[in-house]
């Protein structure tokens, strides 16, 4: 159902008039012909029999824009206010409104809803048309839904300069703010795709983002991902074996070794439509920004808004989930540390578990391999606990860590965490070796293979290699940005710095992603203790690992010679050049170093600066904070500060990065705070901190874990791929057989 030339609203041109039009145009204006049936053949491969249907508050656009999209499309548009309430009513619906009253409209607004059917057609739903559930599954069942998504205080600027006065819902007492956040979670409920109308932006431009996104929508093809060591010439035939959303956070690890990338890169906002996410909550913020990082063929929207609303709406101590707070001048911290295990892991971890169930076949049961210098071990163990207990029977996790390289409450907490479904394993190691043994693991077919014939049991990943895992901490980096904005300390635009405690790079590249999306980061400053690898290789071009012996520190979470993330950024700055990335990596697997062509230091250098800090120096800042604001650093956030006074240049904010609680390291603390006797109980030294008054507040959740599961017991294995692959197998033969 169909017409070819300008809009009119439910006219349509019949079969045989179209063919007899057709016929007579091709023979006497051939060139108007092809022109005509290419926009006739665009409108019917993207409708089909399916309507575009939109939705949103009133005022939000949806007549206008209804219009216009159905002018591009050469469809039929109708507006479920003019063409079929007012129809059916024979009356005006404010009229019809003041006649029956709010919950009456609404279901005659509804039953009339239910009677009606289109296809191939653009239609305008009215504002309330959302709230009667019976006839948006009606409507829904042959359309794609649309959200036009417009900032409140936009909405009501619109509809107050147009008079309305009568919109369903509004009566003395109930503000038009209040019933237009009520309607929201209707809008949420039954949407298929988003798309962000700013307030000055014009019709037209909204219309070609809903053609833009219905494209997108049916076409996953687009979103595919490739390896940072596959070659061009060799992506050609893998077009047969394309991998996509979901592949990736199951396989974690490409089978050639490289860490998956978005083939096409991230998506990016305008200003204006990041400018519409100010006035939104967290987990707003976060569902908006992953909806374009996730297609909806992997994760529908519905579905991706349960899990982050899982994920972030009850877990985390602060209502903001990541504050940011004014330190001093021009420094400012956002705080990562409001889950439940106290640091910057939480945010990938409570959300990534869940991403992972839906994800995955029925049909295998899988094993998750993580490796951790500290906080992603409590983080992961914790957030697949929290599964629901059909997911546990077919999920389960091993936690290898550094025995002796981690501190004690992040061991406790290890060991404290662990589930039914999830344990942790001491290696007499650092974690290097964890993270290179994963990595040989996932790439030994052999293993892998026997493990899937003789058990049923696939191998997944949950550490930053993971792609899920780097974009939650895009979120909360854009999000620290906006806050800066909302709260006028900056204007959109304005730059910001931003300094991160690096051991593994995925933080510093999250942030890095978040520039490319659209965020006005300047520089990001990459912040390392004594293990500054980073900062020679940011430095000199030159990642050398000869000679170097990990040193343990106050900051082990950075604790690392090997930066897993690095590559991702490498093959991005190199153009996705495969090939060289797979030179560099293996010359630094054999000969323990390489060396970057200087054009490609060249373009590192503009995005990155890099310093390091003493464990002295860290204990210093720590004590020096706390003299002068009652603040308490962690000691990475001690790292990053120390590195942030020496590197910035003050012409603009920068945002420290607290990526831990400073509970995790009691003892550390406490020597900062220069108390003379320590107690080597994790618990007596939680109360002797707490004791203090300081900001923030001991992380009570933590406190609690410790209380009930003391040290507990733990499996600790040799320094041998050997062993570590029979503990492997062991976990399996015991949970899933």
């Amino acid at each position: 159902m169909f017409h070819i030339f300008q809009y009119q609203p439910l006219r349509l041109i019949t079969q045989n008039s179209l063919s007899s039009m057709c016929l007579k145009l091709m023979l006497s204006r051939p060139v108007a012909f092809a022109q005509i049936w290419k926009s006739w053949f665009s409108s019917h491969s993207l409708l089909g029999k399916k309507n575009i249907i939109l939705m949103g508050p009133p005022g939000a656009g949806k007549t206008t824009t209804g219009r216009i999209v159905g002018q591009k499309l050469d469809c039929p548009v109708i507006d479920i206010d003019d063409d079929v309430l007012e129809t059916t009513w024979n009356m005006s619906v404010s009229e019809k409104l003041q006649d029956v009253g709010y919950e009456e409209f609404l279901e005659e607004e509804g039953k009339a809803l239910l009677k009606f059917s289109a296809s191939g057609s653009v239609i305008s739903l009215s504002g309330s048309n959302p709230l009667h559930a019976a006839g948006m599954q009606h409507i829904k069942k042959n359309g794609i839904v649309v959200y036009l998504d417009v900032p409140t205080t936009v909405i009501i600027s619109r509809l107050k300069s147009k008079g309305m006065d009568r919109i369903v819902g509004l009566s003395p007492g109930i503000s038009l703010k209040d019933v237009l956040q009520f309607r929201k979670q209707f809008y949420k409920r039954w949407f298929d795709i988003r798309v962000l109308c700013g307030g000055d932006v014009e019709a037209e431009v909204v219309a070609e983002k809903v053609l833009d996104a219905v494209k997108r929508y049916q076409d996953s093809e687009l979103e595919t991902f490739i390896s940072t060591r596959s070659s061009r010439s060799g992506r050609s035939t893998e077009d047969s074996h394309k991998l996509y959303f979901s592949d990736v956070v199951t396989q974690g690890l490409a089978l050639d070794g490289g860490l998956f990338v978005p083939e096409r890169g991230l998506p990016k906002f305008t200003a204006e439509e990041w400018q519409g996410l100010l006035e939104v909550t967290y987990t707003e913020r976060a569902q908006v920004i992953l909806e374009r990082c996730i297609h909806p063929a992997d994760i529908p929207a519905s579905k991706l808004a349960e899990i982050i609303e899982t994920a972030y709406g009850e877990n985390f101590s602060c209502s903001k989930v990541a504050p940011v707070r004014h330190l001093a001048g021009n420094q400012f911290l956002l705080e990562l540390f409001h889950g439940p295990t106290a640091s910057f892991k939480d945010f990938a971890l409570q959300l990534v578990p869940h991403l992972f169930a839906y994800c995955i076949p029925r049909s295998c049961n899988y094993l998750i391999l993580v490796a951790t210098s500290g906080d992603t071990g409590s983080a992961v163990l914790d957030g697949f606990s929290r599964l629901h207990d059909t997911d546990k029977q077919r999920i389960a996790l091993v936690n290898f860590f550094p025995e002796d390289g981690v501190s004690p409450i992040q061991k406790s907490q290890m060991i404290g965490c662990q589930k039914e479904n999830a344990w942790s394993v001491g290696v007499k190691s650092d974690f290097d070796f964890c993270q290179t043994a994963i990595k040989q693991i996932f790439t030994n077919s052999d293993f892998t293979g026997f493990l899937t014939v003789e058990y049923g049991t696939a191998l997944a990943a949950a550490n930053s290699i993971n792609w899920a895992r780097l974009l939650p901490q895009i979120v909360y980096h854009a999000s620290a940005y906006l806050d800066l904005v909302h709260q006028g300390i900056i204007s959109f635009g304005s730059p910001v710095d931003i300094c991160i405690p690096t051991g593994n790079f995925g933080n510093i590249l999250a942030a890095f992603y978040a520039k490319m999306m659209g965020i006005p980061i300047r520089k990001c400053i990459c912040a390392s203790n004594e293990n500054n690898v980073l900062t020679d290789f940011i430095s000199t071009g030159v990642y050398d690992l000869r000679g170097r012996k990990l040193i343990s520190s106050f900051s082990p979470a950075v604790d690392i010679l090997k930066s897993s993330n690095l590559e991702r950024y490498l093959h991005l700055i190199a153009n996705e050049d495969g090939q060289l990335v797979t030179q560099l990596f293996n010359q630094l697997e054999n000969q323990g170093h390489f060396q970057l062509r200087r054009d490609l230091l060249g373009k590192l250098q503009q995005d990155l600066v890099a310093g390091w800090c003493s464990d002295e120096d860290c204990l210093a800042a720590i004590h020096s904070v706390y003299s002068t604001t009652g603040y308490i650093l962690d000691t990475h956030t001690a790292v990053a500060k120390v590195v942030a006074d020496r590197l910035q240049d003050r012409t603009c904010p920068i945002i420290i990065s607290s990526t831990a609680h400073y509970s995790k390291f009691a003892p550390a603390i406490l020597r900062a705070l220069r108390i003379a006797e320590i107690n080597q109980n994790p618990l007596s030294q939680l109360h002797l901190l707490s004791s203090y008054s300081a900001l923030p507040p001991i992380h009570w959740g933590l406190l609690e874990t410790l209380k009930k599961t003391g040290n507990g017991n733990h499996q600790v294995c040799a320094a041998d791929m050997s062993a570590l692959m029979s503990h492997i197998e062991t976990l399996i033969q015991n949970h899933f057989m």
